[in-house]
């Protein structure tokens, strides 16, 4: 009788833990790292108050609360997803995402609607004419920082070519608004970039587009492999849908962004192979 009561009672504690440690764990934060690109202008505030209504949208639907945290340096990011410090990531740079998926570590949940065809663009003045990207061989070329997802793009346009380290002498500036600034004064013949306003200031004032690359889906929104798959569909359902309600569409007011879709698997393998992730 005894060892019966005995057994029934740790049953009943181990029970109880068991439970307790469920609803501990779903009252848990889910981490949202967010990292925008480098080669824009931004203050940590106005990145913040973009993604705060989308982490609080999120954290309604889900009954969690969702934490925002900024990562602005691209490796500290890439040092998080390694470890899957981050439930969700909001990343800019399509390499740094695309890298975390490789590895297994996070899936695609959805792309940024507007910025699923982005694409690296070179530029040139008139009187310097290219015939096409083949013929930049002993060419200078300006592009956005090293780790910048145009710059990941231009190096596959390179690739793409065969070209050698010193076919062509590559320099780099921070921002993309930077590289006209590199062709008007002649420290490189041509730029590149990814910035739909700076090729349209380019061309408005009788600059050519000499190239174009692959397109790339980037601002991905990627999540942790640690949730559960129910989970991870769940977020892309939110996030699919913004734009089919009004609320939704106040919170990609915020953003600035039109809304999210699904992502497309093939392009994904495509894009990896392309960019050599």
């Amino acid at each position: 009788m005894f060892v019966r009561s005995w057994v029934a009672a740790m049953a009943a504690i181990v029970t109880f833990a068991a439970t307790a440690t469920v609803a501990f764990a779903q009252a848990q934060d889910l981490v949202f790292s967010v990292t925008e690109g480098v080669t824009y202008q931004a203050t940590p505030k106005e990145v913040r108050d973009k993604f705060e209504p989308l982490a609080e949208a999120l954290g309604k639907a889900l009954k969690r609360n969702v934490r925002i945290v900024l990562v602005p340096s691209y490796n500290d990011e890439r040092a998080g997803l390694k470890t899957q410090q981050y439930d969700i990531a909001f990343i800019h740079p399509a390499h740094v995402a695309l890298e975390a998926i490789k590895a297994g570590n996070y899936k695609a949940l959805a792309w940024t609607v507007g910025y699923t065809e982005y694409t690296a663009q070179v530029l040139g003045d008139a009187k310097t004419p290219l015939k096409s990207f083949a013929d930049m061989k002993g060419h200078s070329l300006v592009t956005p920082e090293r780790d910048s997802i145009t710059w990941a793009m231009v190096n596959a346009m390179l690739r793409s070519e065969k070209f050698s380290a010193t076919d062509v002498k590559v320099m780099n500036t921070r921002y993309q608004d930077a590289v006209p600034f590199y062709i008007d004064k002649g420290f490189a013949e041509y730029g590149a970039t990814a910035a739909n306003a700076v090729v349209k200031s380019w061309t408005a004032k009788g600059g050519k587009v000499y190239a174009k690359s692959m397109p790339v889906p980037i601002k991905q929104i990627i999540g942790s492999t640690r949730l559960a798959p129910a989970d991870l569909d769940r977020i892309r359902e939110i996030l699919v849908s913004l734009s089919q309600n009004e609320a939704g569409q106040r919170v990609l007011a915020a953003t600035g962004y039109k809304g999210f879709v699904a992502p497309n698997p093939e392009i994904e393998r495509n894009v990896m192979a392309w960019l050599g992730i």
